[in-house]
């Protein structure tokens, strides 16, 4: 109980440095080393079943909470550098919120209780709204208004569901609900397909995922790796842990083939760098929930333990490149070669988040479609295989093009030596879970 007492109380005792910048700065990169250590530690641990629930499945998501926390705390170092003026959100406030943004996601994961884990994600979402405006701008304004909105909405249909779960079992205990005799009834089935509605709008799931390329392109770019990279897996995990309670899992197949179909389509015109990334999201997320609910949760863990890193790299280097060019447009943005770390950050993270071999992403889409065609969705396997092509094509070519690109202009191109150094890293810690589960034969 200590562990997760002090996993989950970390982020929050470091915001006692608020009086301070350079105190708070400092309490917040060793509150993210403390947990990532801490995440680490639990999973040698025996499975906790009281007030908080940690199985092996939780333990991976808490480390990918961890893991991008520590990474977002790091690039925010050089990156964040909010002046009154021009921002609503100081620099302050700015490492206040993303503590309590972290404490709320890790509150949601490992708690023992369906209606807390509801007020967790609603947590997220009150944590993280101020943080998208940090950057103040009309658009990132409205971003933030859209977010509320059609998240709130969202979470009030998942409201629902824990509702109907609590009218049918009289408590909301997970480890109480998921060890009784399963229940096939017309209340359960209405609680999961409620909760992908509403859940679902968290991870980016067709139709409400309207608000993830706006909130995710107008944050600061630390802030979008762990909307990316965190908040939509953390909200998965609550997703399927409903699901479990009884699996529709023809239903949460095909909407997130509907999610990774529109995806794909929108992103073969995409003009924007961080939106490019953020429709890639919904791609990644969608194909990890059908590994989750077609059994192959193996493939799923592995591919967003990866995509975490590569995603998370993708918006560290999308953040580098939008700071030193000014300008977010991917017509605009040209000559990166110049810039030998970020575009070798940018180039990797891409084609991490596209599935290219020997990337884990590859590893985990591999295995989740192999089972979904074993399943019998032959249809759905189909056309998530074309249009993960398509995703592919368009996000490797725009990157090439910014990267290789002769420069129009002969200006300097002067890189953040930190942020790009974190940037780096995340990517290559992908490709590096990629060949390690090559080397000991997962896809043989």
């Amino acid at each position: 109980m200590f562990l997760e007492l002090l996993l989950l109380s970390s982020p929050i005792i470091a915001n006692i440095g608020f009086f301070n910048t350079r105190l708070l700065k400092t309490l917040s990169l060793a509150s993210s080393s403390l947990d990532l250590i801490i995440s680490l530690l639990l999973y040698f641990k025996i499975p906790v079943e009281s007030t908080f629930f940690i199985d092996k499945v939780t333990i991976y998501f808490l480390f990918i909470v961890c893991s991008i926390y520590l990474l977002s705390v790091l690039y925010s170092l050089k990156y964040i550098e909010v002046k009154e003026s021009r921002g609503i959100v100081s620099e302050k406030l700015y490492y206040i919120l993303l503590n309590f943004f972290v404490a709320s996601m890790i509150f949601s994961t490992i708690i023992n209780n369906y209606g807390l884990m509801w007020v967790g994600v609603e947590l997220t979402t009150v944590t993280s709204v101020l943080l998208i405006t940090t950057e103040y701008s009309d658009i990132s304004l409205e971003a933030a208004w859209r977010y509320i909105i059609i998240v709130s909405a969202g979470v009030t249909i998942a409201l629902f569901s824990v509702i109907l779960i609590y009218y049918e079992y009289h408590t909301l205990t997970v480890t109480s609900i998921l060890s009784s005799q399963p229940k096939d009834n017309l209340i359960i089935k209405l609680a999961v397909a409620f909760a992908l509605i509403g859940f679902g709008t968290k991870v980016g799931v067709f139709p409400m995922y309207t608000w993830l390329p706006d909130a995710h392109s107008e944050s600061p770019s630390p802030i979008s790796a762990l909307f990316s990279a965190s908040l939509l897996p953390v909200a998965m995990y609550v997703l399927y842990r409903i699901y479990q309670i009884y699996p529709l899992t023809n239903l949460y197949v095909l909407l997130p083939t509907l999610s990774i179909i529109t995806a794909s389509i929108i992103l073969f015109k995409q003009w924007h760098i961080k939106r490019m990334f953020a429709y890639s999201t919904i791609e990644n997320m969608n194909l990890a929930l059908i590994g989750l609910v077609t059994g192959q949760v193996f493939g799923a863990i592995i591919l967003l333990l990866a995509h975490a890193f590569g995603k998370a790299a993708a918006f560290y280097s999308s953040g580098v490149i939008i700071k030193t060019f000014n300008e977010k447009k991917i017509d605009e943005i040209n000559g990166l070669y110049k810039m030998k770390i970020t575009s070798s950050s940018l180039l990797l993270s891409s084609m991490a988040v596209t599935g290219a071999p020997p990337f884990g992403t590859f590893i985990g889409e591999f295995l989740i479609l192999k089972t979904l065609f074993q399943s019998g969705y032959i249809i759905e396997f189909s056309f998530i295989l074309i249009f993960l092509a398509l995703i592919f094509i368009s996000i490797n070519y725009n990157v090439s093009r910014m990267i290789f690109s002769k420069p129009k202009y002969n200006r300097s191109l002067k890189e953040p030596q930190l942020m790009s150094l974190v940037s780096l890293i995340s990517s290559i810690i992908s490709l590096g879970i990629g060949i390690i589960l090559i080397i000991l034969g997962v896809i043989e």
